[in-house]
């Protein structure tokens, strides 16, 4: 487990290790995302949204909007 200490103006100093491994330089940003009580992530947040352009490719077919109405009800009652 990699450690840092936080200063007294509330600031840490992100290891190497994780700072290479989330792929963080200076000047970038991360996000604290809580995923529990007391339990925080943290996330690289140096891509912009359009960096996702062709992430997910379109369907071969159409779905209809009653297609999908269907389906969520379908699982509605189901546990995630």
């Amino acid at each position: 487990m990699t450690t840092a200490t936080v200063t007294s103006k509330g600031q840490i100093t992100i290891p190497a290790t994780v700072r290479d491994a989330l792929g963080v330089a200076a000047g970038d940003k991360v996000e604290f995302v809580e995923i529990a009580p007391g339990r925080y992530e943290l996330v690289a947040a140096t891509l912009s949204i359009t960096a996702l352009k062709g992430l997910v490719r379109k369907p071969d077919t159409a779905v209809s909007i009653e297609a999908m109405n269907a389906a969520i009800a379908a699982q509605g009652g189901k546990a995630a």
